[in-house]
């Protein structure tokens, strides 16, 4: 066996200044991912030609839709910008880089206005098996600083262990919504005072881009002017050849998981369930199964058109 042969992000693998020494990437470049492997994430130029018009067609469309400026996801199939972006290549290039497997974008979320969003990892709502195949990319549609809601990160932290409802004595299976997440916020604002996290707020140029390691603490600093919109997409994106499902509301050892059937932007198509290489057949009960079908039939992305279209 070969220090590359194992199934986890060799960002994560205990052999990673190895692998990179041994990898066929330019100075510059090794520089790059070794910072993403120690901060968790990067500032880069997404290099979208005509990104002001791309910006100004994304608003236009966005602000037609009832749930903005809070937050519209999944507007791809409807909004060719948003798919544009989702889709760019020297995001997708990157990403390669960082994770040396290919990327699947699997939803967007676009925001007229900043979250305020407590401080979160999203591998607690994304996760994949092998654990740490997750990213995700944030966008800026305008100038974004202290005063618009920018986000707030926190270096380092993703090298933290996954954390999960189990990990504060919950059961996430247990859950219709978000009924206990806020005792999970509680926690990692613990765990940030108690560690002593440093918190950064990223100030950005428009057409700049983030990408986040998975399980990077990240959220939304407060709005100090009210008057301020703070545009923005983000892509969250898997990495093939895993299985992927939503630890919030999970409970594997209980055979309780909540699998995630998304669809790829790329092709529209559900992205495949894969084990150790091998497609496989998920247990999901008669409700997950119910929603899995009518996923597959289409009716989700129909149903998204007719509130669209409304």
């Amino acid at each position: 066996m070969d220090a590359s042969d194992l199934n986890l992000p060799w960002l994560e693998s205990p052999f990673f200044e190895k692998l990179l020494t041994r990898s066929n990437l330019d100075l510059e470049t090794r520089a790059l991912v070794r910072t993403y492997a120690n901060d968790g994430f990067l500032v880069f130029d997404p290099k979208i030609p005509d990104f002001d018009a791309v910006a100004a067609s994304i608003l236009e469309a966005c602000g037609k839709r009832s749930d903005y400026p809070q937050r519209v996801m999944d507007a791809w199939p409807q909004i060719e910008g948003v798919r544009l972006l989702a889709l760019a290549p020297a995001v997708l290039s990157l990403l390669r880089t960082l994770y040396r497997r290919e990327p699947i974008p699997m939803q967007t979320l676009n925001f007229g206005r900043g979250t305020q969003q407590r401080p979160h990892s999203d591998s607690m709502h994304f996760s994949s098996v092998p654990r740490g195949f997750m990213c995700g990319v944030w966008i800026a549609l305008e100038d974004v600083d202290e005063s618009n809601g920018a986000v707030e990160y926190y270096p380092g932290s993703h090298r933290l262990p996954y954390f999960d409802h189990a990990s504060i004595g919950l059961t996430g299976s247990e859950q219709t919504g978000y009924e206990r997440y806020p005792t999970y916020e509680e926690f990692v604002g613990m765990v940030i005072a108690e560690l002593g996290f440093e918190r950064r707020v990223l100030r950005m140029r428009k057409g700049q881009a983030l990408v986040w390691a998975a399980n990077l603490l990240h959220g939304g600093s407060p709005i100090r002017d009210p008057t301020r919109s703070r545009h923005s997409q983000v892509t969250h994106y898997f990495f093939e050849k895993c299985l992927y499902y939503q630890p919030q509301r999970s409970d594997p050892f209980l055979g309780k998981v909540q699998w995630l059937d998304k669809r790829d932007v790329r092709t529209g198509q559900l992205i495949p369930q894969i084990y150790n290489g091998k497609p496989v057949a998920v247990r999901r009960g008669v409700k997950g199964t119910l929603k899995f079908l009518a996923r597959r039939a289409g009716l989700d992305q129909k149903l998204r058109g007719w509130r669209h279209r409304g």
